[in-house]
């Protein structure tokens, strides 16, 4: 299998036109730690970005800032830290669910929209993407969005592009909004609810006036005996003071919570964040569950009576983080079951080759949505030599 990695767009324009006039299919890879994140590869050759580096443009007072697609996320982040600034989104490292090595990049961060347990409070990595240039399946050079958020008309190519998993063109880089770094943060930490119990705790302090940017839940056996559910404050200190006092009155049927600031709070909600309790070990399957919060123990509940599973909550149990035997099916019957019943939808984030070339590892969409989804996928690259079959079979 052959391989690339161009230094310049220019040359990433020629390697796709002459790939396209032979239909060879391309493998798109940045830092390649998350392999094994959708169907397995059906490529002739590797295109890879890690040559696209360096931040294109900075500018800290407009809290703006845009890198070349290899550029590797580490070096993204220490820049904005510099400058006491942040990606808002809190992208999730990979690593420990797939046992990889290398850099995690910023291309992949927009190519697989990213999102970790900020996500409630700030949105996901596409709402902070505002500019993206790419090669089309044409070898042909786009740039869409740019330095400001504005109204679009027209097709946004840059929300299509964030979430397409490197299935219609080869980003070369990407620009986001970012925001200050917080003064605080400080982390409500109560023991020993059920997951029933801790999803309305944690509803009813989404639903109060003191501005949670995470709320998480992990059962009782998760790296402690006592379950822990998990709410997170962040801000100026005298708010983070003030909003303290007044959640511990709002939520104090639930018991009296500790408060954990600093490297311990950061450490735990890093847990959270890269699915930590639930990497090890890595021959079981790993899902990504979307539903409504109130609905998250139900979806679990009718997993856990079909097949054996572990999970916590994100997201205020909108999103499920959930590992089963990753023979036969992987669980995909119960999941899938389970989550038309509550609604929502399930992701196989990880599992055995054979598995995901067997079970839709996306979930399944209507004949019409197919029918756009693959009109897009040909407007944009009609050799179908980008990440075939990745997201979809015969996509």
């Amino acid at each position: 299998m052959g391989g690339s990695e161009p230094g310049t767009e220019a040359e990433a324009c020629e390697r796709v036109r002459a790939a396209a006039g032979r239909a060879e299919r391309l493998r798109i890879v940045g830092g390649d730690t998350k392999a094994g994140l959708g169907r397995p590869p059906q490529d002739e050759a590797t295109l890879s970005a890690r040559g696209l580096t360096g931040v294109t443009l900075y500018e800290p007072a407009e809290m703006v800032i845009g890198a070349r697609a290899g550029t590797p996320l580490a070096e993204v982040e220490a820049l904005l830290a510099s400058r006491s600034q942040m990606l808002t989104f809190e992208p999730v490292d990979y690593r420990a669910i797939y046992g990889t090595t290398g850099e995690p990049t910023i291309g992949a961060v927009a190519a697989i929209n990213n999102s970790g347990p900020r996500r409630i409070n700030a949105g996901a990595a596409r709402d902070s993407l505002i500019g993206v240039r790419f090669v089309n399946g044409r070898g042909e050079a786009i740039k869409s969005g740019g330095r400001v958020m504005k109204n679009v008309t027209g097709l946004d190519l840059v929300k299509l592009m964030a979430g397409a998993h490197g299935t219609l063109g080869l980003l070369t880089e990407v620009i986001f909004k970012v925001l200050p770094v917080n003064e605080r943060v400080a982390t409500l930490v109560f023991a020993g609810l059920d997951d029933a119990r801790a999803v309305e705790a944690l509803a009813a302090a989404l639903g109060s006036p003191f501005e949670l940017t995470g709320a998480a839940h992990l059962p009782a056996g998760l790296g402690t005996p006592e379950a822990r559910t998990l709410m997170r404050l962040e801000g100026f200190s005298d708010s983070i003071t003030y909003r303290l006092g007044e959640l511990r009155r709002l939520l104090k049927r639930y018991g009296t919570p500790e408060i954990l600031e600093g490297e311990a709070g950061a450490a735990l909600w890093r847990t959270v964040r890269d699915a930590g309790p639930l990497a090890e070990p890595q021959g079981e399957a790993l899902w990504r569950i979307s539903t409504a919060p109130s609905r998250g123990p139900a979806v679990t509940a009718a997993v856990a009576a079909k097949t054996s599973a572990r999970w916590f909550y994100d997201w205020a149990g909108g999103l499920v983080w959930l590992a089963t035997p990753a023979g036969g099916d992987a669980g995909a019957e119960a999941v899938r079951a389970a989550v038309r019943a509550q609604g929502g939808h399930a992701t196989l984030v990880r599992a055995p080759d054979a598995v995901r070339a067997a079970v839709p590892v996306f979930a399944p969409q209507p004949e019409a949505l197919m029918r756009i989804t693959a009109g897009i996928k040909a407007a944009h690259d009609p050799a179908a030599i980008f990440n075939p079959g990745r997201m979809y079979a015969g996509i």
